[in-house]
């Protein structure tokens, strides 16, 4: 007859349970979890940058190491970047250029800035950056020049179409043979071209240009140095996006603006002939993330991410801002540029130098938040996390339309607001640009 003593195994039984409460209650899976990344809440302690992050975007080694492949001797030939559009497109276009000139082996000219009555514009490239630091900070990623030779100083360079062709488009089948032919050929390169084919030491030249050779011209980085200093630290800078144009170009509805508002926008709706969508297509754009956040919806994402209304910001945004009140209300320590300059020093600037002191302040603050994803994010995001400044985050419109379409409201769209950017943040998504970062795991 086998005896079995009680005791010992009602040890066992008591042990095991005990250590299965234990390792539940500590699970991040399990609902009432004290960990900061699954489950704090917007209504409690702490604000969005207290979450402790999993991943981070840093500089990949191989740039950072140095370029792969030394110059050789002999050029193709000379190469103008055109760049068009807001001052961090044409940033985003000419560092896409450096790294085209160096795949050529080709020189590069200093680039042609688009001279634009619509964006209130004249100034040229070395108006806004130190052409003398960047061609130093160049040296042995692509040779840069000021002037031409005298063979060809005299000529303009023959325009090459870089557009998206059927298929890979590829610079140097289709703009090589052109470059060897004419000697100076001026490029704009398309938007849509994958770099990710690039040779490293091609990657490494828009690398070095974009992140370490681009700095402002000495008197519009004293201007931004002093607007810096003006602003109450710590501060926010928040790039905001609600322009009439903004909207227009956007094709949403918003039924609830001003007057006024609804005046400027139809104004824009007429200049860039794109009526807003109506009925479930209206529903279906809104939803998929594309229509631009109010001054108001805004505030109540910052609101859900625990930001004090005290908060310190700096708004950098565009002229024509419309609905701000419906952020100032909540948050009223604000600050602008044309509040903080003299207005002669405000009044005699252009979109290029008003967009580099946005986007000076913007890499130089606490914390960095948007409400679109457009060049100047990108920018901005990338060179902060080039810095090791983390604390950036992109709103969601995408998630912001969802829930509210769901019917949420008060607290609970508060939670769902706060989940939705904390995964974001977490994660660190669209924190910088994939041909010069790379993931870390913390």
């Amino acid at each position: 007859m086998v005896v079995f003593s009680v005791k010992p195994l009602f040890i066992i039984i008591v042990v095991s349970l005990t250590l299965l409460v234990v390792f539940t209650l500590l699970s991040p899976h399990y609902p009432f979890s004290q960990n900061p990344i699954s489950r704090q809440s917007s209504l409690g302690e702490g604000d969005i940058w207290s979450v402790r992050r999993l991943m981070e975007w840093r500089p990949c080694n191989w740039w950072l190491q140095g370029h792969q492949t030394a110059l050789p001797l002999e050029t193709n030939g000379y190469i103008r970047v055109d760049c068009y559009g807001g001052l961090n497109q044409m940033r985003r276009d000419f560092c896409d250029g450096v790294g085209i000139a160096r795949l050529l082996n080709a020189t590069l000219v200093l680039p042609k800035f688009e001279v634009a009555s619509y964006w209130n514009e004249t100034s040229g490239f070395a108006d806004v950056y130190d052409v003398d630091y960047f061609i130093q900070h160049m040296n042995g990623f692509v040779k840069v020049v000021k002037t031409l030779p005298p063979e060809i100083v005299t000529k303009e360079p023959v325009q090459v179409d870089c557009s998206k062709r059927k298929g890979q488009f590829d610079y140097v089948e289709s703009v090589l043979p052109s470059l060897v032919k004419h000697k100076y050929i001026s490029i704009t390169p398309a938007m849509s071209q994958r770099r990710d084919r690039y040779p490293l030491y091609a990657k490494a030249a828009l690398c070095q240009a974009c992140y370490k050779a681009l700095r402002l011209a000495k008197p519009l980085e004293t201007k931004a140095s002093k607007l810096l200093d003006a602003i109450p630290k710590p501060f926010l800078s928040l790039h905001l996006r609600f322009e009439p144009d903004m909207v227009a170009y956007s094709q949403c509805q918003y039924p609830d603006l001003s007057p006024s508002s609804i005046k400027a926008v139809e104004a824009a709706i007429a200049l860039v002939e794109r009526k807003p969508w109506t009925g479930e297509l209206a529903r279906v754009w809104r939803q998929r993330g594309k229509c631009p956040l109010t001054p108001n919806e805004t505030a109540l994402i910052l609101q859900s991410l625990s930001i004090p209304p005290t908060t310190n910001i700096y708004l950098a945004a565009g002229d024509g801002l419309m609905e701000i009140e419906g952020l100032s209300n909540i948050y009223t320590n604000i600050f602008t540029k044309s509040s903080l300059l003299n207005e002669e020093d405000f009044t005699s600037m252009h979109g290029n130098t008003k967009a580099a002191l946005d986007y000076y302040i913007s890499i130089n603050s606490d914390s960095y938040i948007a409400t679109y994803f457009g060049n100047m994010d990108k920018m901005v995001a990338a060179m902060r996390a080039f810095q090791g400044l983390y604390k950036t985050l992109f709103l969601s419109r995408r998630g912001f339309a969802e829930l509210t379409s769901q019917g949420l409201r008060g607290k609970k769209l508060m939670q769902a607001l706060w989940n939705v950017h904390r995964d974001e943040f977490v994660m660190g998504r669209g924190s910088a640009l994939p041909e010069c970062f790379c993931e870390f795991k913390l």
